[in-house]
């Protein structure tokens, strides 16, 4: 039994790799047996290999928001300058669309392939106000907007039929259902899957319960939330009820993701970007991938088409 497969579950260990400033976007790549996730404002990407405990790190001139595997090899980069095709092994990269905003107050955030090789995604309205940050769509070389109204995309994730696509503002505290017809990609019937009680001024954080974050389902069709500055993970049934709550020892986790070679391994990225300096001496392990082993195995990342 791997060390992993014999880890208590919902016991949270970081990865044995340096922290990130902001880690997001994890995926697990089932043909490399890899873990890979963004640094956003450290601008860099990261490979991990834990049979290895090898760790590889690509640096960029400006920040990489996610990454998706690509059908044939290579991986898919959304970047404040655009979409990317990205060489691993030879660190190059190959354009695919111009950034659809002025990239001086927005940048490609959250984004994730679904089942049918469609890359979506989303934007981060920086100044915040008022809410211009959208949904885009990549496909068959084009790149639509499919949704708006938000400031801070994110939550991309799809049900295991791929007929619900799930989407988070996180400034709003809420998370989107819309449906997908699998077909055409074609979205309706936005409504609120889940809401959460904004932050209160000059309250302490110990009593405010985060905003949505990324997020990842299962294979019960389960949504698991990182909640950012709620120190926890959230796993919502498919109705939005809160079925589940772990506990994490760090204030910000930004996105999980399913891995290893059964897909119990719950890998989260978290953030130590502009946080306070008693909160970082309490929480060594902020900005650290933390691995938490689960009893429901997730889906498998879905490949993008290119």
């Amino acid at each position: 039994m791997s060390q992993a497969a014999a880890a208590p579950l919902f016991e949270a260990r970081p990865l044995p790799v340096p922290p990130s400033l902001l880690g997001e976007s994890p995926f697990w790549h089932p043909g490399e047996a890899a873990l890979y996730w963004c640094d956003i404002p450290g601008r860099a990407l990261n490979r991990f290999h834990p049979a290895s405990a090898a760790h590889a790190q690509w640096a960029f001139d400006c920040e990489p928001g996610s990454a998706a595997p690509l059908l044939g090899g290579q991986l898919l980069l959304a970047m404040r300058d655009g979409l990317w095709r990205f060489d691993p092994a030879t660190g190059g990269r190959q354009a695919l669309a111009p950034p659809p905003y002025e990239p001086a107050h927005e940048r490609f955030n959250d984004g994730k392939a679904d089942p049918q090789g469609r890359f979506w995604v989303g934007t981060i309205y920086e100044p915040r106000e008022p809410a211009l940050a959208a949904l885009y769509r990549w496909a068959g070389g084009r790149l639509d907007k499919m949704a708006g109204e938000v400031t801070v995309s994110n939550g991309l994730a799809w049900s295991p039929d791929g007929r619900t696509l799930y989407w988070s503002d996180t400034k709003a505290h809420t998370i989107y259902a819309l449906d997908m017809d699998p077909a055409d990609g074609s979205l309706s019937r936005r409504r609120v899957f889940a809401s959460f009680a904004p932050k209160v001024s000059g309250e302490p954080l110990a009593g405010y319960g985060g905003r949505p974050d990324g997020a990842a389902v299962d294979s019960e069709g389960c949504y698991w939330s990182a909640m950012f500055e709620g120190q926890r993970l959230l796993r919502l049934s498919p109705d939005g009820r809160v079925l589940r709550e772990v506990a994490l020892p760090v204030r910000c986790p930004t996105m999980p993701c399913f891995g290893g070679a059964d897909l119990k391994t719950l890998y989260v990225t978290s953030s130590r970007e502009k946080r306070p300096p008693e909160e970082l001496a309490a929480q060594p392990w902020a900005g650290s991938v933390l691995q938490i082993r689960v009893d429901v195995p997730g889906l498998p990342v879905n490949f993008a088409a290119g």
